[in-house]
């Protein structure tokens, strides 16, 4: 079911299921990296909420196009193939190294031959996938508890999305750091930011105010998230000004983003408008200190 109220989620509980489906989701989302063209800011790598879960999309692959999601209400991997051919793989405890052996074993069996790093990305320590037999936790009940928070964010997230004329992302969700996105431009470049990497001077290559979800860690449960890149003096003064809503927003300022708690969120009398509220106070304030042109960009 996905109607009804947004479901719990507590860190404790699903860590465990979280750092292995983490792996799962970039296993599946390399491949899509491998087979899809670059897309101005990395937007040919995540995956996008489903009426079952996570799915890639289609994927072209010689002839044929492809699809691989993960169905978090029968608990299943799902591999499409245009021409009819399929493979239906289980989700349940097994650890990364075997989860990888079993969607490239289907792959192959399909005549889909592809080849991917298999180092994992933005995590601390990382373990190839075909050596980690280290995560190998699912909870399905937490697995589906997390696909349906993300279907109801999804869809107010589409909603602010659909706000703006200018150039804008899809709502996607980012495999590597595992969280969902949307991502608004003023349509000025950025200065580049002193070390970055390839994958960061692609993806803030512009200015950018980005809103989504992050699902949490040990010191902080999860919560959605804004940042203005780059950083307009006076923004990490808004809160305290009261020109941010929900009032449980707050700064960090070493992260330099704002942070408005699942729960608060969730606990609310409107969900939907409390997360709205957030997403455009926080643009509004970004928007207006770093002078965006807010009338060419918006929808009147």
């Amino acid at each position: 079911m996905t109607n009804g109220s947004w479901p719990i989620l507590k860190f404790s509980e699903w860590q465990d299921t979280l750092a292995t489906l983490h792996m799962w989701t970039q296993v599946v989302g390399k491949i899509r990296l491998a087979q899809t063209p670059l897309v101005n800011h990395w937007w040919n790598v995540p995956l996008y909420v489903s009426a079952r879960g996570l799915t890639t999309s289609a994927m072209p692959y010689k002839d044929r196009i492809f699809e691989i999601e993960f169905d978090f209400i029968d608990h299943q991997l799902l591999i499409k193939c245009s021409d009819g051919a399929s493979r239906i793989l289980a989700l349940r405890p097994q650890s990364v190294a075997d989860f990888y052996a079993e969607v490239m074993s289907a792959l192959r069996e399909l005549e889909i031959e592809i080849k991917i790093w298999t180092m994992p990305v933005e995590v601390p320590e990382p373990i190839r996938f075909e050596e980690d037999t280290v995560h190998a936790s699912y909870d399905a009940e937490y697995a589906n508890r997390v696909w349906r928070a993300l279907v109801k964010m999804d869809e107010v997230l589409k909603q602010f999305r659909a706000r703006f004329i200018g150039k804008v992302s899809p709502v996607h969700f980012f495999w590597g750091s595992f969280d969902m996105a949307v991502t608004r431009f003023s349509g000025k470049t950025a200065p580049e930011r002193p070390g970055a990497d390839l994958m960061t001077r692609e993806a803030y290559s512009h200015e950018v105010i980005s809103h989504g979800w992050w699902p949490g860690n040990k010191d902080m449960e999860a919560a959605f998230y804004s940042y203005t890149t780059p950083e307009p003096p006076g923004l990490a003064d808004v809160v305290a000004a009261g020109k941010i809503r929900p009032t449980e927003t707050f700064y960090n300022a070493e992260m330099k983003e704002f942070f408005l708690p699942y729960d608060a969120v969730r606990k609310s009398d409107s969900p939907d408008q409390t997360l709205m509220d957030f997403c455009q106070t926080t643009y509004d304030a970004g928007a207006d200190l770093a002078a965006w042109d807010r009338p060419a960009l918006e929808r009147k």
